[in-house]
Order: structure tokens, then sequence, then C-alpha cells
């Protein structure tokens, strides 16, 4: 299947909420409201990556810290469009747009049972820092995973 990559418009925003609610268990999936803040940030980009027939199958939220550090806030893919490489091709896009903005990492969060996402997060050289009690809403633990991308920069 051919995918395609692009940044996000205020037109997507309640496909992408939908996405969200789809994807993580309430409690983990954001309100309206937070989403629409997180991807108001300034210095945030949101990119999303649709199929061929133009429906959106995933997004990335992600934007620099004023250290210079980058961090996912959420990467959503739909269930149908896993292992497909929609993941792998949101992570990938938002750490090349990270480095081209001198970010030397970058960071993200999951919830500590979360075993599908942690084995991509490793697959893709993210290792973890450390766990954040009751991080989410619902009591879960988060784990905090970063990447070096300068020292895998030469290697992509």
């Amino acid at each position: 299947m051919e995918f395609t990559l692009r940044d996000a418009d205020s037109r997507d925003f309640e496909t992408l909420w939908r996405i969200d609610q789809e994807c993580f268990e309430p409690g983990i999936a954001y309100s309206r409201r937070e989403l629409a803040a997180y991807m108001a940030l300034r210095d945030a980009f949101t990119v999303v990556v649709s199929d061929s027939e133009s429906q959106i199958v995933g997004f990335l939220v992600a934007t620099i810290r004023r250290n210079g550090v980058g961090h996912i806030i959420t990467i959503d893919v739909l269930s149908e469009a896993r292992r497909a490489g929609v993941g792998s091709m949101l992570l990938t896009a938002s750490e090349e747009r990270l480095r081209k903005r001198s970010c030397q990492s970058v960071y993200l969060e999951t919830a500590v049972d979360n075993r599908s996402a942690l084995t991509f997060y490793k697959r893709h050289n993210y290792f973890t820092v450390k766990t954040v009690p009751h991080f989410y809403s619902n009591g879960v633990d988060a784990l905090v995973l970063q990447k070096d991308l300068l020292s895998t920069a030469q290697a992509s």
C-alpha cells in the first residue's frame, strides 16, 4: 500500500482527535482541548500519513523544548495500518525535522504496559531514561524514552 506524508492542517483536527481516541484508552487518550493545545504549542509540528485513498491512517505531534531537545507528544497509527511502516515513516520524518532544527536528542513517554510501543521504540534506538509514577490520568506509570539524534544522523 502507498502512503503519503504531509503536514497537518486545521481541517484535520477532528480526524486526528478520533484517531487518538481509537488508539488509546481513556486516561491516556487526549481530550480535544489537550490535543489542540499540544498542536498549538510554539515550535510544535504535526505530520500525518494518508493511505492511497487520502484517508489519514496515522499522525505524530512533536515540539522542540527551550533546551533544544525534541519531544514527541504522541504518535498514533490506526490498527489497520500498523505493521505497514506508518509509525516508522512518522518517526523518521519527525526525527529528521528535529535534526534540521538542531535538536541533539528527542524523548517521549509511553505507558509501562504498552509492550508493542516499547518494542517499536527499541527497534528505533530509543532507550529508557526513567519511570514517571502515575503519569497518566488513569494512574498508569510512564517510561521516558530518549534517542540521541546526532549519533544516528550518520547511520540513517
